[in-house]
């Protein structure tokens, strides 16, 4: 144990005894109950759907109990720190409306960095110093490695204790040589002595979990070439998470075999321990098996992925509660997105990510949305990643919203051929004459099996004698009485009367006025794309094909 001028010597003389930030972040005046709970992402990638499926648990659960949701940044990994990480996180946060209770500048428990607190490390660490908790490691990266393969050699545990630890008991002069000669070091906690026990704690979502206790001598302050003594995970979160006064601690299972590590750090520190909730991983089906949701692999472990994309946030929320507790995999949207989140219904292993469910409910959700609010969306989306098709629907707002309203307004069974906001393009770019392209070849494959001449005389008679009207089922009239012109039966119960009389169906013919109006065989009801298109537009469209 080294003697308090000598670990006070290696700290600013105006660092602060832990006294001074307790008193700081005092106890949270809540109702008893309230769940105070954080999101801690760290900026050294992309935003894992995983880290918002946990997140979206913790401010769920917060949120129904009175409590406090805050985000938490974990950036003191500098080495591993992605770019733009800070535009990332806000985009993601937005999408997904993780929203923080409190936050800097004026949150009570800040800073919400925590590369901004590193003298609340410090504090800690000198106080452990002092306690004799904790000691200062010289070990070189090559002596590390060395004890690594000798481990590796006897097939033994690895790690920084018992005979490999040579710095844990080693006398002040020795160190006191090492500091003179600018020897640079870590500083590690002082494991109790192993005894092979057991440790044991209940997990708030899988019960209780026995496991082998922490006999690793682990870092707590790590040397960087930037800024010097910054904390691991380890020692960050149990000091962060008693100061901000956290009450619930969900984390992804990965942090399971650390909590007697944890563990050890709070009764050190003299903190009460606070309970974990482990989360399972998200899943991905392969083949006959499953495995965890790959950020190098899988697209849609991204948020980026679901952003760009496209789908309303509410589908996708609706579809992670839906993961997270299965009661509400089958509800009504409004209804997974009301009712409170509970640990006790969250599984033990992984939920499937599957986006074709997530497919389903993203177009129940557009389904139910007026034509307005899905231009609005629609647009919004495609000035970011669509800019041409941005530029089209921006040039007549109104004529973009009237074609949104196809066979939505009014009507009892609503489309549904939009699950993202990308779909829009291909569903309904057509409507824009700068984006479609003219049906002029006869013997084009999508009109079907009429005999190119026969198509252009189709044509060309529906132009002669098109006329517009308000009425559906008169305009509708018209195809029957072109395909009785032609030959074709005006409906089944004719074709099936007479079958020797007709060259075929009616949905031959007003298969031709289909695809010539929409380049497709398959489109919104034609009376209403006719009626959104115009008189003009029409005739333009199907007199290409005639020729």
């Amino acid at each position: 144990m080294l003697d308090r001028a000598l670990v006070d010597s290696l700290f600013p003389d105006d660092l602060p005894d832990p006294g001074h930030w307790e008193s700081r972040y005092p106890p949270r005046e809540l109702p008893e109950g309230a769940h105070v709970t954080r999101f801690a992402p760290s900026p050294t990638g992309f935003v894992h759907i995983g880290g918002v499926y946990t997140a979206m648990v913790a401010q769920d659960l917060a949120r129904h109990s009175g409590g406090v949701f805050f985000v938490r940044i974990e950036d003191t990994d500098k080495a591993r720190e992605v770019a733009d990480s800070a535009s990332q996180f806000a985009r993601a946060f937005a999408y997904f409306g993780i929203e923080a209770d409190e936050r800097d500048p004026d949150g009570p428990y800040g800073p919400y960095l925590q590369s901004e607190r590193e003298r609340i490390y410090h504090s800690y660490v000198r106080e452990l110093l002092r306690e004799g908790k904790a000691f200062l490691c010289f070990a070189t990266r090559e002596q590390l490695a060395a004890i690594a393969e000798e481990q590796r050699a006897v097939k033994a545990q690895p790690g920084y204790y018992g005979r490999w630890a040579p710095w844990r008991d080693a006398s002040q002069a020795e160190v006191e040589a090492q500091l003179e000669a600018g020897a640079p070091f870590v500083v590690r906690f002082r494991a109790p002595e192993f005894t092979g026990a057991r440790s044991s704690f209940v997990d708030l979502i899988r019960g209780r979990i026995e496991q082998d206790d922490n006999r690793n001598n682990f870092v707590l302050l790590k040397a960087s070439d930037t800024r010097p003594w910054l904390p691991t995970y380890h020692l960050a979160h149990v000091v962060d998470d008693h100061l901000m006064r956290v009450t619930l601690v969900l984390r992804g299972e990965e942090w399971v075999s650390s909590v007697p590590v944890h563990h050890q750090l709070f009764d050190a520190l003299g903190f009460e321990r606070i309970p974990y909730a482990h989360v399972a991983p998200l899943l991905k089906q392969e083949g006959s098996s499953k495995r965890k949701l790959s950020k190098r692999k899988d697209p849609e472990a991204s948020v980026d992925f679901y952003i760009a994309t496209g789908y309303p946030r509410d589908a996708v929320l609706a579809y992670l509660r839906g993961l997270a507790n299965g009661r509400l995999a089958d509800v009504p949207v409004a209804q997974a997105l009301a009712e409170p989140l509970t640990l006790e219904d969250m599984g033990v292993t992984g939920a499937l990510v599957d986006t074709a469910k997530l497919a389903s409910i993203a177009k129940d959700v557009i389904g139910a949305m007026d034509a307005r609010a899905v231009s609005d969306a629609v647009s919004a989306w495609a000035e970011e990643f669509d800019p041409e098709f941005a530029s089209v629907l921006r040039a007549d707002p109104e004529y973009t919203v009237r074609v949104f309203y196809v066979e939505r307004g009014g009507a009892e069974n609503v489309r549904k051929d939009l699950a993202a906001w990308s779909d829009a393009r291909a569903a309904y770019g057509f409507f824009f004459p700068s984006l479609f392209a003219l049906v002029t070849d006869p013997a084009d494959e999508r009109l079907g099996r009429i005999d190119p001449e026969e198509a252009r005389a189709v044509a060309a008679d529906f132009v002669e004698h098109y006329r517009e009207d308000e009425d559906r089922d008169a305009w509708f009239a018209q195809i029957r009485e072109l395909a009785v012109r032609h030959g074709y039966a005006p409906g089944p119960a004719e074709l099936k009367a007479e079958p020797e009389r007709y060259r075929g169906p009616l949905r031959v013919v007003a298969t031709v006025i289909r695809v010539a109006l929409t380049g497709s065989s398959r489109s919104p009801d034609l009376w209403e794309v006719a009626r959104v298109l115009g008189s003009d537009e029409v005739r333009r469209r199907v007199g290409a094909l005639a020729g």
